[in-house]
């Protein structure tokens, strides 16, 4: 997701383009069909269920120092952790947002969640899977109290692989909302770095390609707008490493029990492969033959604007995830982390998780999955797939429009840029500065020709740019 930022609100053309970006991001979310505010009786249905308070099913543990992480902003949290050493293995104990508690089967709150699907993200806000006083209030993590969650108790040996070892419901109290922005890494457990050093291990044995996507920025600075690309903080990579652990554990006990719903992906063309050798050269990163792409990626050093600007080529070339119910016979595979997955660790903003969640809970005590939970999985693929499908068009028309603001103005002035594929609507080129990714009118090349181009248009409000070669 590109997000937009205006510090320098001096700098020329600032206001206008402010108002264009307004508007283009209003005319998106009516394209993409993106929800608006919830009715008033699904918030009346929301305020009435966050007054329920855990019984009996969960077990107190408020004695636990969880704390979670995430933006300084975040008031949807649906994690938190502690961990500990035990033996040779890492115990992670990660508390998941215990929406099951609050939303009932065929309620309300569950038909509304249907007809979303997830949460969407714009760079003005985001539109919620739930109404705040659930996602932000009485089912988020926040530490305000103890709240209802389901606890997973993960397992990760010296090699890296990692087992789930229990489910419970139970109340917890997180100590501290700890920020990405600020957060001391020495108030992190010191367990959560080797914890990570061994996932992170584990998947360069198994040659799986898994990176954390960048974030671009579209900031306008007393120089006026910028595209960059957002430094990844090491404290990131640590809080995915837990969330990956207990999804991979999580798919593991599913499969292992016939029965689950599993993230999948598919591998990247060979046909992919070669037009990103050709990104590559474009952003004047060296790609040494015989070397896969999985290896080439997770060489590339962290916080570089190139290597950012190439592995967000990489999502864009690769085949689209999705979601796959349990075949019996069949093992699921997502090809980016090179091994069977779920999604588990995100209720407040994804329908499938919550299921998942139920489902995990059900087979790690040995009881049967309820109806309504199997009966779900064959059905959520489809509903996963329309959300997803409205996520991908939010985010690629917010490039889009990011890309016209970018240029706004700079008709007429030369780029340097380099085929990287050509089709029937014809030649697509990559812009290293700007990071760019644009048609071009060209006659007569193949991917892999350096060319010269200039800028003839850009339209904010058609969120078009054009090219042409100039050499």
């Amino acid at each position: 997701m590109v997000k937009v930022r205006a510090r320098g609100r001096d700098a020329a053309g600032g206001g206008v383009v402010d108002g264009a970006i307004t508007a283009g991001l209003d005319a998106i979310r009516a394209e993409a069909g993106v929800p608006g505010e919830f009715p008033p009786h699904v918030v009346a249905a929301a305020q009435e269920v966050a007054t329920r308070r855990p019984g009996a099913s969960h077990v107190d543990r408020t004695s636990v120092e969880y704390v979670t992480l995430d933006p300084a902003s975040a008031t949807d949290l649906d994690q938190a952790f502690a961990a500990e050493q035990a033996g040779d293995d890492i115990v992670l104990h990660y508390a998941i947002a215990d929406v099951g508690f609050f939303v009932d089967p065929d309620s309300v709150l569950d038909r509304t969640a249907w007809e979303r699907g997830g949460t969407v993200y714009l760079p003005d806000g985001k539109v919620p899977l739930y109404p705040a006083a659930l996602s932000e209030g009485a089912a988020s993590l926040l530490p305000t109290g103890p709240r209802p969650a389901v606890v997973f108790t993960v397992l990760i040996d010296e090699a890296g692989a990692s087992r789930l070892d229990g489910v419970e419901r139970a109340v917890i109290r997180s100590r501290r909302k700890l920020a990405y922005e600020d957060v001391d890494l020495a108030a992190l457990p010191p367990t959560l770095a080797e914890l990570v050093r061994r996932i992170v291990a584990a998947e360069d044995l198994r040659g799986a390609p898994r990176v954390e996507w960048p974030e671009q920025v579209l900031e306008l600075t007393d120089d006026g707008w910028q595209l960059r690309f957002d430094a990844r903080l090491e404290v990131e990579d640590r809080n995915a490493g837990m969330s990956l652990a207990t999804n991979m554990a999580v798919a593991d006990a599913l499969y292992a029990a016939k029965t689950g719903l599993f993230r999948v992906m598919p591998d990247v063309t060979e046909g992919a492969v070669r037009r990103l050798r050709y990104t590559a050269e474009a952003f004047g990163l060296e790609w040494p033959d015989g070397v896969s792409l999985a290896r080439f990626q997770r060489s590339l050093p962290a916080g570089d604007q190139r290597s950012a600007a190439f592995l967000l080529a990489v999502r864009r070339a690769g085949g689209g995830a999705s979601y796959q119910p349990y075949v019996d016979g069949e093992r699921p595979w997502h090809a980016a982390m090179a091994a069977t997955y779920a999604h588990a660790t995100a209720p407040l903003r994804r329908l499938a998780d919550r299921y998942v969640v139920e489902a995990a809970l059900a087979v790690t005590n040995g009881d049967p999955v309820p109806e309504h939970i199997e009966a779900a999985f064959a059905e959520l693929p489809h509903v996963m797939a329309r959300s997803d499908q409205r996520g991908n068009r939010v985010d690629n028309a917010v490039n889009d429009l990011a890309e016209a603001v970018l240029l706004a103005g700079r008709e007429g002035e030369l780029f340097d840029g380099v085929i990287v594929d050509e089709d029937r609507h014809g030649p697509v080129m990559q812009i290293a500065e700007p990071a760019i990714l644009s048609r071009v009118h060209a006659a007569r090349v193949t991917p892999g020709d350096e060319i010269r181009v200039r800028l003839i248009s850009a339209d904010v409000t058609a969120r078009t740019v054009a090219f042409q070669r100039v050499s």
